[in-house]
């Protein structure tokens, strides 16, 4: 006596089905399972008594399953009829409702439009290594890169809003929320929306000069208005190259006292420092806030390197004056050139705008893309045609996680087997990632689009 039944079975994982509407994770051979066995052969069931049940073993993919069950029942005068038969399940492979969704990856009812109004995209690809370090894609039906920000879709509202609060805890940002109405079913009084989230990024990034508005500055502790964003995090971080004083802007100030970037990242100038000398003295110059211990103010003569056939000079203050000596090369800004049409600095005393500002000091690019023996993970994104200095601005991001340990200590940083390790004797002091601060290679095991398929252990 055989019975042959249907169960449906979500590839991968057991994860069984159980009519009308609900999915059951089962262990193979477990009491659930083989509860869930017994409920298909119900009826027939219900004519006899069950003594026993049991699995009897097959190959787990095999798409078998069999039950040995032992039932008894009464026949003529109190006569008892006892008979052992093994039932056979096929197990067939179905996708559930919303694994069709994820896999069809044109159904969405939730996109979130990140967006920033910047030149550089050094905060989108800080934001893209914490979305994969702490897995926020796993929910994603698609991401598509487009020119000024990431679109990314999902299937339901609650997986959005999910992403929107992780941003806002994330970045400095603000968002507004709007739905559209898609279909209707007056009987049942259901609503089909579709929500879309605006999520908008301070247009301020690393290695900015901004200028401050008065108020803003004075909240901050008397600190010049003149100042440079050494990082971004869930904050703005400034820094007054002045008096080494920092202070941190978070998304709701910025939004209250809005400034913007006064040069445009392309406008980065080389300089030669001729002279340099370290301030002590920081009582003086400094206001009521904070100051920086891990910089050193310092007050340089610098000469640009397309004008060393000149005797021109320039003398500022800068928060550089632990890494600088006579003969190093800097990148800076000219602001006594530039064109700064920017309402703050209008209302500034001129005499209070410095001639020029320095930002960071300068290394050999090549010799640094060479020896850099480490790699970070990408979002599978769909991109459209990207301009032609995105290689360039990928490469000055990698520099600054080099640069700053605070950043690095936020992202997941990859062992790359294929680049030897170089000694330290070529280096020219530049900074570089220490073998401790990196995680093993990606195993063949994990997929392309970073789901966590794969174990990675520390070096």
């Amino acid at each position: 006596m055989e019975y042959m039944t249907e169960s449906t079975v979500r590839s991968p994982g057991h994860v069984y089905f159980q009519p009308p509407g609900t999915w059951v994770q089962c262990a193979l051979e477990s009491r659930e399972l083989l509860a869930l066995c017994l409920k298909k052969i119900k009826a027939p069931l219900s004519k006899v008594r069950l003594v026993d049940a049991g699995f009897v073993w097959t190959e787990p993919h095999s798409k078998r399953l069999k039950v040995k069950l032992t039932i008894q029942k009464e026949v003529m005068n109190g006569a008892i009829l006892q008979q052992v038969f093994v039932v056979d399940y096929v197990v067939q492979s179905q996708m559930c409702g919303d694994c069709h969704r994820v896999e069809a990856k044109d159904f969405w009812k939730a996109v979130i439009q990140v967006r920033q109004k910047t030149l550089h995209k050094k905060t989108f690809y800080y934001l893209e290594q914490l979305i994969l370090k702490y897995g926020m894609h796993q929910n994603t039906l698609r991401i598509k890169e487009i020119h000024d920000g990431l679109d990314f879709y999902y299937s339901s509202k609650q997986h959005a809003q999910k992403m929107v609060d992780f941003l806002q805890c994330t970045v400095p940002c603000r968002y507004k929320a709007s739905q559209r109405l898609i279909s209707q079913d007056i009987h049942s009084n259901t609503y089909n929306y579709k929500s879309t989230f605006s999520v908008e990024i301070v247009p301020i990034c690393k290695d900015n000069v901004v200028c401050l508005s008065p108020k803003l500055a004075q909240s901050l502790g008397n600190m010049s208005q003149i100042c440079v964003c050494i990082r971004v995090t869930s904050a703005i971080h400034l820094i007054d190259p002045n008096s080494l004083q920092v202070a941190d802007v978070d998304g709701s100030t910025f939004w209250s006292h809005p400034f913007n970037s006064l040069c445009h990242p392309k406008q980065l100038e080389e300089f030669i420092v001729m002279d340099c000398s370290i301030v002590r003295d920081l009582k003086r110059s400094a206001g009521a806030g904070m100051i920086s211990k891990k910089h050193s103010l310092g007050e340089v003569w610098v000469q640009k390197t397309s004008e060393m056939d000149t005797d021109k000079q320039y003398f500022c203050r800068t928060h550089l004056g632990h890494l600088l000596n006579p003969g190093d090369l800097v990148l800076g800004f000219d602001l006594a050139s530039c064109n700064l049409n920017d309402e703050h600095v209008n209302k500034m005393n001129p005499e209070r705008v410095p001639d020029v500002v320095l930002i960071k000091k300068s290394y050999d690019r090549t010799k640094r893309q060479r020896r850099r023996n480490w790699k970070l993970r990408e979002l599978a994104r769909d991109r459209e045609n990207m301009d032609t200095d995105d290689e360039r601005q990928y490469q000055d991001f990698l520099e600054d996680l080099e640069e700053d340990e605070t950043i690095r200590k936020n992202v997941n940083i990859y062992r790359d087997s294929t680049i030897p390790v170089e000694s330290d004797t070529d280096d020219e002091g530049a900074p570089r990632v220490s073998l401790a601060e990196m995680l093993d290679d990606l195993h063949i095991s994990q997929d392309a689009t970073g789901e966590e398929g794969a174990s990675m252990m520390t070096s």
